[in-house]
């Protein structure tokens, strides 16, 4: 991983919600790490606190849950996204959910006790507050537009959305991961495609 283009990468994700100066980045970019993770190597699991806040520079990876034996895909991430088992990293408690990489993943990485330094440095606690209260308003938002779209829109609808985020999603994530997230069966899946692809080629 080239740490300088990933450092970058992360200012400019960060900038969504706060920016810094030079001054100030050279000072928080003391308190980050950096994670490589294989295709299909978990960030997190069920059962163990989260200790890390993650953010994708190049990848991509899918939270999921197990019901029944079965794999339940709720989500998926790809590059300059924050990821995280959010609820318990700040409430530092168990969480419920798997968060796997689709593919080889690079990740820029913030433990609880770097995001503790942070919040406790003078020159940065208050665009550290704001960051993280930012960011859980993003995640609400994100949960909030997940549960609506499951209630007002049809699977096809859904499909078309995730197509149009532009990260290529038929190539990196396997149909069946597609169906489990859109909450049909693969062979529904399969109708949805041939009805949107009839007239024009797989993107």
């Amino acid at each position: 991983m080239d740490t300088q283009i990933a450092n970058e990468k992360f200012r400019v994700g960060m900038a969504r919600f706060v920016t810094f100066t030079d001054d100030e980045w050279q000072l928080c970019s003391q308190y980050i790490g950096y994670l490589t993770l294989k295709k299909k190597e978990n960030f997190t699991v069920p059962e163990k606190v989260e200790d890390r806040l993650g953010f994708i520079v190049n990848g991509s990876v899918r939270y999921f849950y197990m019901k029944d034996g079965e794999e339940v895909t709720g989500y998926f991430c790809f590059e300059k996204e924050f990821v995280s088992s959010y609820k318990s990293f700040l409430r530092i408690e168990p969480g419920i959910n798997y968060i796997q990489a689709l593919e080889d993943t690079e990740m820029i990485v913030v433990t609880r006790q770097q995001w503790e330094q942070l919040l406790a440095n003078p020159k940065l606690a208050y665009k550290m507050e704001r960051f993280g209260r930012l960011l859980a308003e993003h995640y609400l938002c994100c949960y909030e537009d997940r549960i609506a779209a499951f209630v007002t829109e049809s699977p096809e609808e859904r499909y078309l959305k995730l197509l149009s985020n532009g990260k290529g999603v038929l190539q990196r994530i396997p149909q069946h991961y597609i169906a489990h997230y859109l909450g049909i069966t693969h062979v529904s899946l399969s109708r949805i495609r041939k009805r949107i692809f009839a007239d024009r080629p797989v993107v």
